[in-house]
């Protein structure tokens, strides 16, 4: 635990002798991470969801990146505490993470995004590195996060220090039970928890497959486009991609969705023809115009910290959000 003591220590710490209660409200990478930084902090930390963890978070890719995301400011802070995250717990295999390089290619000569361009092994891609059919493409290493080994590390993380989950479902602050501070990081679910209106699903599909020999990944910038196409090798498996379906939420598997993702990603890298079908993963991406950092005030006088509505960048702001919330969950200091 030597290399989570040094992030421990970044977060800093809460005065003891004022503990509080914190109840965070979900278990995906969001409630995981930020329930993980608080405890570690030294708040008395419960976590409820429905889902222990949150399916949506299981079917994740996962690349850092932060893609499609506003506001800008605030993701570019969040996003680089999470890399510096990331880039550390890529040095330990029980994390699921690792640091990989690969390309992100477009058919339209589109410019690189600013965030790939600060990483430091970025470069434009020869043509000779490019599928047919591309542009245009640039080559760097970034964290691929194994969402089901992460998932359960986190949860590791958490019983370590001291942290405590429920499985039961939360509609209102009220039925989250006794706290000092609630945390909503509820997802899709802040519709009903937190009475927003403006937050709305996109359905992701992925389909795993047994990793016929890939170590780089591979990422179309295809934008706003509902399908998508990518693939992320996880070490034994490869998680391809996959779909982006605005305002659809059901999790059910959609054949002929998944078909598309095969069929995308073979045309790209043909080792991915003949891969055997290991599952299917679908989730509803959290989304808003904004994502919800901030501080509220439930009926009774409770203080809540909402943290949801990351849509595709969920993971790649996880750490940061997380050590936002620290600061609004801890103790207020008495004014002189």
């Amino acid at each position: 635990m030597r290399r989570r003591a040094g992030i421990r220590r970044a977060w800093g710490a809460v005065d003891v002798t004022q503990r509080r209660r914190v109840v965070v409200v979900g278990a995906g990478v969001a409630g995981l991470t930020t329930a993980v930084v608080l405890a570690e902090a030294g708040l008395a930390v419960h976590v409820v969801a429905e889902q222990i963890p949150g399916v949506t978070s299981l079917a994740a890719g996962a690349m850092w990146g932060p893609y499609l995301v506003e506001p800008k400011a605030k993701v570019d802070e969040w996003s680089r505490r999470s890399l510096e995250v990331f880039r550390d717990l890529a040095g330990d295999p029980a994390t699921g993470v690792r640091l990989t390089s690969g390309v992100e290619a477009s058919r339209t000569a589109e410019a690189p995004p600013e965030w790939a361009t600060t990483l430091p092994d970025y470069r434009p891609c020869e043509a000779a590195e490019l599928p047919p059919g591309f542009t245009a493409g640039y080559r760097f290493t970034v964290p691929l996060i194994d969402m089901p080994v992460y998932l359960r590390y986190l949860l590791r993380l958490l019983d370590a220090a001291g942290g405590t989950v429920e499985q039961r479902h939360v509609t209102s602050p009220a039925e989250a039970g006794p706290a000092d501070v609630l945390v909503n990081c509820s997802g899709m679910g802040a519709r009903e928890l937190a009475r927003d209106p403006g937050l709305g699903p996109i359905r992701g599909q992925h389909v795993v497959v047994g990793n016929p020999g890939l170590t780089e990944f591979f990422s179309e910038g295809t934008g706003t486009s509902p399908e998508l196409l990518c693939f992320y090798p996880h070490g034994e498996t490869v998680v391809l991609g996959g779909t982006a379906v605005e305002g659809e939420g059901g999790l059910a598997r959609g054949d002929e969705a998944a078909a598309g993702i095969l069929a995308r990603c073979a045309e790209v890298e043909p080792r991915l023809a003949g891969a055997r079908v290991l599952e299917h993963r679908v989730g509803a991406r959290p989304t808003r115009a904004a994502v919800r950092v901030e501080e509220t005030w439930a009926a009774g006088g409770a203080r809540v910290v909402h943290n949801y509505g990351h849509g595709r960048a969920g993971v790649t702001l996880s750490w940061g959000c997380a050590g936002e919330v620290l600061g609004s969950a801890q103790p207020r200091r008495a004014r002189l």
